[in-house]
């Protein structure tokens, strides 16, 4: 029997950034940046970005080095400062 990836699987993927008690839908991700939904203004700080696809999840520290600007929907992103 041949199999047909036609009519495949489409996934079910939500993006959020977390951060003091805050959270916010992203669009769209890429290696250094987001895109958020929509964003007021926030100071620079640590956050979790949790992403679900399908059944799993996975969350992850960054910081958010310029904080956001409710005139931008673009968020910088880079690896959380290591505490000493």
């Amino acid at each position: 029997m041949k199999t047909s990836s036609y009519g495949g699987h489409s996934a079910i993927v939500e993006m959020h950034l977390r951060f003091n008690g805050t959270s916010i839908p992203i669009a769209k991700m890429g290696p250094d940046y987001i895109v958020v939904h929509s964003a007021g203004d926030h100071p620079p700080c640590e956050a979790t970005i949790e992403m679900r696809v399908d059944d799993s999840e996975s969350r992850w520290n960054v910081r958010l080095p310029n904080g956001i600007a409710s005139g931008s929907k673009r968020v910088a992103l880079e690896a959380p400062m290591s505490r000493a």
